[in-house]
């Protein structure tokens, strides 16, 4: 299809300084960005998205992102009217349009709904937006230097069976209610269990545990984030042994280092548990060799593509 034009009066990065939402083919202020209250999306959170980073002007992995975002599409039964394609040129034209160098990209099919009301999801409409913001990181600059405080949730469990975890969805309320046991103990993050009581994910981020230099990350029950899967291509580069696997609660405490990974941030350190120091209560150096070999990636132009703000 043709995707809609872009007006001259758009060029001005400053036109939109805080963020660009594509709706309805529109390109919009992201104030402008709303969603029906009878979207499915938002009543039954009948929904899936992916979020994408920009960092220093290029999209990072991009193609793997359209290649998880298009597969929860076609699992959950929705369809857009565009090619992954299509859909990279609205994601480049949203952060263009916003002029940030560093930007946190979210693209979005919701269920939609139905013109004549009817309450069976074929009949359904979807819909598929887009919007781009400054770069955002789940642990702030003090935190990357000490590591975060996570608390495992006594009280949130996830069972792997529920909801196919591959498919990234906005059912937050466990992640929710996990960060309030969280913070109810002082932390600064959760962690959560499945219902046979092994560490599964947190609230947007996946997790990873050394033991005598060898590290693991849960193997079920979790999004196959693709800063995990980066991890994971890392420790091939670098020779360091890296495989999914139960981890329980106790490994997780025991661990020399614990670290977290997701778009928003990268690679970032866990020091405590439970009011429990990790290792030494430092962060640790495969932690560090692994961060640093991440944000070297952003400057490799086969993991990068970047994007044209004058055009």
């Amino acid at each position: 299809m043709t995707l809609p034009k872009i007006s001259s009066e758009y060029i001005d990065p400053h036109t939109y300084p805080k963020g660009i939402a594509y709706v309805d083919e529109q390109y919009l202020d992201i104030s402008k960005g709303k969603v029906s209250i009878l979207d499915y999306g938002f009543l039954h959170s009948d929904a899936t998205y992916d979020v994408v980073h920009v960092w220093k002007g290029s999209f990072f992995r991009l193609e793997l992102y359209l290649e998880r975002f298009f597969s929860g599409i076609e699992k959950l039964n929705m369809n857009i009217p565009y090619s992954k394609e299509e859909v990279s040129t609205i994601l480049h034209n949203c952060v263009a349009l916003s002029g940030h160098r560093d930007a946190y990209v979210e693209m979005i099919c919701t269920r939609g709904n139905s013109p004549s009301f009817s309450r069976d999801p074929r009949d359904a409409i979807n819909r598929f937006m887009v919007f781009a913001v400054p770069f955002g990181s789940i642990a702030n600059p003090k935190q990357m230097k000490l590591g975060l405080h996570a608390v495992i949730s006594p009280t949130v469990r996830i069972p792997p069976d529920s909801i196919d975890p591959s498919i990234k969805n906005y059912h937050w309320l466990d992640l929710v209610n996990g960060l309030f046991d969280a913070y109810e103990q002082g932390g600064e993050t959760a962690i959560l269990l499945d219902s046979s009581g092994n560490v599964t994910e947190g609230p947007g981020f996946n997790i990873f545990c050394v033991k005598d230099n060898i590290i693991k990350t849960p193997e079920i029950g979790v999004l196959p984030g693709i800063t995990r899967r980066t991890i994971f291509d890392l420790c091939s580069d670098l020779n360091i042994i890296c495989k999914t696997t139960t981890v329980t609660p106790t490994e997780l405490q025991n661990a020399d280092e614990v670290f977290i990974s997701s778009t928003a941030g990268g690679i970032m350190p866990i020091t405590r548990i439970n009011q429990i120091h990790i290792g030494d209560g430092n962060t640790g150096p495969l932690f560090q060799m692994l961060k640093d070999a991440y944000w070297d990636k952003h400057l490799n132009s086969d993991w990068c593509m970047p994007i044209n703000y004058d055009n």
